[in-house]
């Protein structure tokens, strides 16, 4: 019998993935009156913090440049 070795890297939509379908079926259902900003605000969220580190790593960056 033949083993593959090549393992699949996604197992589902995630925590994220979860959280913002939960939160659209609240407010379609009129659960929550939140606006749309933050129902989906658990995709952008990350993404912010993602381009904030990169932000900083990039200032970070240009100070040890300009030290040199």
């Amino acid at each position: 019998m033949k083993q593959d070795n090549n393992k699949a890297a996604a197992n589902g939509i995630g925590f994220t993935g979860s959280l913002t379908v939960a939160f659209i079926v609240l407010k379609l259902t009129h659960v929550i009156e939140w606006s749309w900003l933050w129902v989906l605000s658990p995709i952008w969220i990350p993404i912010a913090f993602v381009l904030a580190g990169l932000f900083i790593a990039l200032i970070v960056l240009i100070i040890k440049e300009a030290l040199k």
